[in-house]
């Protein structure tokens, strides 16, 4: 994995954590997060069985699935749509608009590719 990435002109940190040495992910039983205030991305070290049960094609693909959730959040983030969104509840913030975006990427980027509209 990079070390790191530009979202709309600002660097952020490409990070793998063990969840052990994690406290934030292991408090809020996660497998990634975005830091906004510090422009930094974790994703979980998939390899730790005690908190992900996976073989090794299991936790690349659940890896990606991961990391493209958070950078979904970066951009969210930096394009200023999470500025006024104060809680969970609002749409920039909201988990189910991020996975939907970060797990339909890949079919619609592979469509987009089809017919030549990149």
């Amino acid at each position: 994995m990079k070390s790191s990435v530009n979202i709309l002109g600002t660097e952020y940190t490409l990070e793998v954590h063990k969840v052990s040495e994690d406290e934030y992910m292991q408090e809020n039983k996660l497998a990634g997060y975005c830091d906004e205030e510090n422009k930094l991305i974790v994703v979980a070290d998939m390899s730790e069985k005690k908190y992900f049960d996976l073989d090794e094609k299991g936790q690349k693909l659940y890896k990606s699935k991961v990391l493209r959730h958070e950078i979904v959040h970066a951009f969210f983030n930096e394009s200023g749509l999470s500025v006024n969104s104060n809680n969970v509840e609002a749409w920039a913030k909201n988990e189910e608009m991020v996975d939907w975006i970060a797990i339909q990427f890949p079919k619609m980027c592979k469509v987009f590719e089809e017919v030549g509209c990149l």
